[in-house]
C-alpha cells in the first residue's frame, strides 16, 4: 500500500487505501457527524483505520468541501459543522499525526489529470457541476500553488453579462455573499432557477435532461445554461488556457453535455481559434480520495528528500577528525 485518501462529504466520510497501481485495495465509509467535536472525532478515527488496515502509517490526504484560510487555518464550510473552527489543525492534533488537505474540486482535477480524461494532456483544469460548482488547475502534474488557496473557484466567477442580459435573466444572490456568481446559473439548483425563470415550471436537472429534445420551452433552457457555461470555458481558456476541461459532478451525467458544452463554446472563442477539449471525468467516487493521496505522498515524497538534503548538508558541514 502506498497512500490513503479520505472523501469527506457533507453525509459520509469515506477512506480508502490505494496500492501501487493507484487501484483501491481498501475502503471503509462511516456517516458524517453533525457537530464538530464528532466530526473531529470521526476523522481521526479515519485515519487510525488506514493505519490498520495497511499495517502501518500511510501518507493520508483529505479531500473535503470547503476552504481553509491559509493566514488563520479556520475553515470555511458549507456542508459541514466546521466553519470557524480550525479543522485541520484539530484533526492531526486528534489523529497524533500530519495530514494533506485539499479541496475536493481540487482532488478531482488531480485525479483526473494523472490518472482519468486529462492523462498525457497539459495544463488540465477539472470542473464540478454540482449542487455548487468548483474546480482545479493542474499543471505538469501539480495542482498550481496559490497565495490565498482560493484558486479554482470558478462558481464565483461574475456571469457573463452580455448572456443574462440576452435573455431578461435576474441577477442572484449567490451563498458565498456575493451577488450575480456564474454558480447561481450553473449549478443543479441554477439550471432548474432557470427553467422556473424561462417556463414557469419546477424543474429537476434530470427532468431538464429528459425533456429538452422534444420541448422547445426546455431546449431553450439547456441552450441557455450551455451559452453561460461557455463562456465560463472561455474564461478559463483566455487565462489559463488548458489543453482540457474535465467535467465532473451530477451534472456531467447528462447525456451529451460535453459534446453540448463544446458546440457553445466553440461558438463563443475567438474566431479561427481552438476551445480546449471537453471531457467527463473518469474516476467516479475513487477520483477525490485518489487526488487527495496522490497529493500527500507527493508531500511526503518532498519532505523526505529535504530531510536527506538537510542531513547530507549537515554532515558536510560538520568537522572531521
Amino acid at each position: 500500500m502506498i497512500a490513503a485518501g479520505i472523501d469527506l462529504g457533507g453525509t459520509k466520510i469515506e477512506a480508502q487505501i490505494f496500492a501501487p497501481d493507484w487501484s483501491v485495495a481498501d475502503r471503509r465509509r462511516i456517516d458524517t457527524p453533525r457537530d464538530y467535536p464528532a466530526l473531529v472525532a470521526a476523522m481521526a478515527a479515519q485515519i487510525a483505520w488506514t493505519t490498520g488496515a495497511a499495517g502501518r502509517p500511510l501518507p493520508v490526504g483529505i479531500s473535503a468541501a470547503g476552504l481553509v484560510n491559509p493566514a488563520t487555518g479556520l475553515a470555511y464550510t458549507a456542508n459541514l459543522p466546521a466553519t470557524g473552527h480550525p479543522f485541520p489543525a484539530d484533526v492531526e492534533a486528534a489523529a497524533g499525526r500530519p495530514v494533506t488537505w485539499v479541496n475536493d474540486c481540487r482532488a478531482l482535477a488531480l485525479s483526473e489529470a494523472v490518472f482519468g480524461a486529462g492523462r498525457g494532456l497539459d495544463p488540465v483544469v477539472g470542473i464540478i457541476l454540482g449542487t455548487g460548482i468548483g474546480g482545479g488547475v493542474v499543471a505538469g502534474g501539480r495542482l498550481l500553488p496559490g497565495h490565498a488557496l482560493t484558486g479554482g473557484e470558478f462558481g464565483h466567477f461574475a456571469a457573463p453579462a452580455q448572456v443574462v442580459a440576452a435573455h431578461g435573466l435576474p441577477v442572484h444572490r449567490c451563498g458565498c455573499g456575493r451577488t450575480g456568481c456564474a454558480e447561481t446559473y450553473l449549478a443543479g439548483p441554477g439550471l432548474a432557477r432557470l427553467a422556473l425563470t424561462l417556463t414557469g415550471r419546477s424543474l429537476t436537472p434530470p427532468e431538464i435532461a429528459q425533456a429538452r429534445d422534444h420541448d422547445p420551452a426546455i431546449a431553450r433552457v439547456w441552450q441557455i445554461w450551455c451559452e453561460l457555461a461557455a463562456e465560463l470555458v472561455i474564461t478559463l481558456a483566455f487565462t489559463i488556457d488548458p489543453a482540457v476541461v474535465v467535467l465532473g459532478g451530477g451534472l456531467s451525467r447528462i447525456p451529451g453535455v460535453a459534446d453540448d458544452l463544446a458546440a457553445a463554446a466553440a461558438r463563443a472563442q475567438l474566431p479561427g481559434f481552438r476551445i480546449p477539449a471537453i471531457r467527463v471525468a473518469e474516476g467516479g467516487d475513487a477520483s477525490g480520495a485518489r487526488g487527495a493521496a496522490h497529493a500527500a505522498l507527493s508531500a511526503h515524497a518532498a519532505l523526505s528528500a529535504q530531510a536527506v538534503h538537510a542531513a547530507h548538508a549537515a554532515h558536510q558541514e560538520a568537522p572531521h577528525a
